[in-house]
């Protein structure tokens, strides 16, 4: 029987008890599935109750074949190895023995003599080059996603589970989770953002507030299907909107006909003229009509209510997110950034940025680029102050925000209100609200503390609190802005920087966000 897993009415809910997703019946068989939405809607949730770490709240999941999910964060303790997440140690530890005639004679008959070769094999297809014996701990975040990748393909499972695989890789280890999703023959359900990876699905299943829907095909047919179902849409709106108002031009009407209607009889039974009778017998259907049709009316209205209400509630989750940006003013001529010769990094002895300059000037766009220990980071940490050059000058000459992947410039325990006021100390908690909610974070949003915001709302939090003041600043950093945004944040984050008219440094691996940002030119940094 082919590998499928299968989802029967399943539910879940969040420990605080509020309902995630509800009755969800999907079936996943031999092919790659792209699971997207918005941040919050369930992903990785999702993922996990699949996996079997979380038990669902009702209904029921059936997987068929074995199964294997990619670790986020491959190190769990300070000396685990590649063997330990491989799996592997006491099948390395049985074949050390057998090579020193220490094994007992029924072990010898359970030692695995390919075992080396397929683990050096996986690590090699991975772009690793390392003993099974390495500690996890001294390689870098994308070395030890590289090796979760690895870890996978030595299990050869019938079924690939990915959670963001490639957040935190470089352009090399980027390129082997597409070359592994590429080759792959088994089933596949991959939570991502990436848009490099989901143009290589065979389908994208997506996640909102309404429940799942399958998309055929990969990323570019599931953008063209939902542009066509939020035109459906729109038009849904537009119809109810039109049946709304013609079911209260009707109420309005019938209610002007018995007030007519009742007036002419009043005026009958002033003038005395008709038995008493036969005036109350007809009070009496007039009553019981004018009642009959107020209640047809009023359902009418209600009926009409709930179909608009459905159709915009189905826009808000189809129609696009939009940040605005107020503009800076920046001048052409005007340098906003300048290094001189700067030296410096975190271990004195093995500085990784060494005699480097540049300017920055103007409405600038520069990438900053290189494979992860190549320095980015610690080169923006050097601009920004957090870091001291050992050699060389750095001059910030105009006002500036760096956004990191953790937003570490909001204060977990404050409300997104009190952020920005503390941000922008010129700002009213009115011009507070008003800025959050051009970046989506509307009403009672704005009370929400930042510690309780998922990584994608920190960031979109973190750039309304630095973008959305007036004016912004002129000079915007962001180090992988993408990485914890969901597809909807990362379009809306394009949009806005074609309209911010400042100069932007950035560090990224995400070649679709730094084509739509079209640098002027790019740094790069070699190891």
């Amino acid at each position: 029987m082919p590998a499928h897993v299968s989802l029967s009415g399943l539910s879940w809910v969040t420990p605080d008890g509020t309902p995630l997703f509800s009755d969800l019946t999907l079936t996943f068989g031999s092919e790659r599935t792209g699971l997207v939405g918005r941040n919050g809607t369930g992903k990785s949730t999702l993922l996990r109750l699949i996996a079997g770490q979380l038990r669902p709240a009702s209904g029921q999941i059936r997987v068929t074949g074995s199964m294997a999910m990619m670790r986020q964060e491959a190190m769990e303790h300070p000396d685990e190895t590649i063997a330990d997440l491989f799996g592997v140690q006491a099948a390395l530890d049985l074949l050390r023995r057998a090579e020193a005639g220490a094994a007992r004679l029924e072990d010898l008959a359970a030692a695995d003599w390919t075992l080396p070769a397929r683990i050096n094999a996986a690590l090699a297809n991975c772009g690793l080059a390392i003993a099974p014996q390495t500690r996890l701990a001294t390689l870098s975040g994308g070395e030890r996603s590289r090796a979760s990748l690895a870890a996978l393909l030595l299990a050869e499972p019938d079924f690939l589970l990915l959670d963001e695989p490639t957040n935190t890789l470089d352009r090399g280890g980027r390129k082997a989770v597409i070359d592994l999703l590429r080759g792959w023959k088994g089933g596949a359900i991959i939570v991502s953002h990436d848009r490099e990876v989901l143009a290589e699905m065979d389908a994208i299943v997506e996640l909102t507030p309404l429940g799942a829907t399958r998309y055929g095909g990969n990323y570019a047919a599931f953008r063209q299907q939902k542009e066509t179902a939020l035109d459906a849409a729109s038009r849904d709106v537009s119809h109810a909107e039109k049946t709304l108002s013609e079911a209260a031009r009707r109420a309005q009407q019938a209610a002007e006909r018995k007030a007519r209607k009742d007036s002419a009889g009043r005026k009958a039974r002033a003038k005395g003229d008709q038995p008493k009778l036969l005036m109350d017998a007809a009070k009496e259907r007039a009553e019981a009509s004018g009642g009959a049709g107020a209640r047809l009316h009023e359902a009418r209205h209600h009926a009409a209510t709930e179909t608009l209400a459905a159709a915009r509630e189905k826009i808000e989750v189809l129609e696009p997110f939009r940040m605005q940006i107020a503009p800076t003013g920046l001048p052409s001529g005007k340098t906003v950034l300048r290094l001189d010769h700067v030296t410096g990094g975190h271990d004195p002895d093995r500085p990784v940025i060494r005699d480097l300059s540049f300017s920055v000037t103007g409405p600038e766009r520069i990438v900053i680029a290189g494979p992860n220990g190549s320095g980015k980071t610690t080169l923006l940490k050097l601009i920004t102050g957090q870091l001291t050059p050992q050699g060389g000058r750095v001059d910030l000459l105009g006002t500036f925000a760096m956004l990191d992947q953790h937003v570490g410039l909001l204060k977990a325990d404050l409300p997104l209100r009190e952020n920005f006021l503390g941000l922008n100390p010129a700002a009213t908690p009115h011009m507070a609200h008003a800025a959050l909610a051009r970046f989506g974070f509307r009403a009672e949003d704005a009370l929400r503390r930042a510690a309780d915001l998922s990584g994608g709302e920190r960031l979109r939090a973190g750039l309304a609190c630095v973008l959305g003041g007036t004016p912004p600043p002129a000079l915007l950093i962001l180090d992988e802005p993408t990485n914890h945004l969901d597809l909807d944040g990362i379009g809306a984050l394009e949009a806005a920087l074609t309209a911010y008219d400042g100069a932007v440094l950035v560090v990224s691996h995400d070649p679709e966000f730094l084509r739509s940002l079209r640098p002027d030119r790019t740094i790069d940094l070699k190891t």
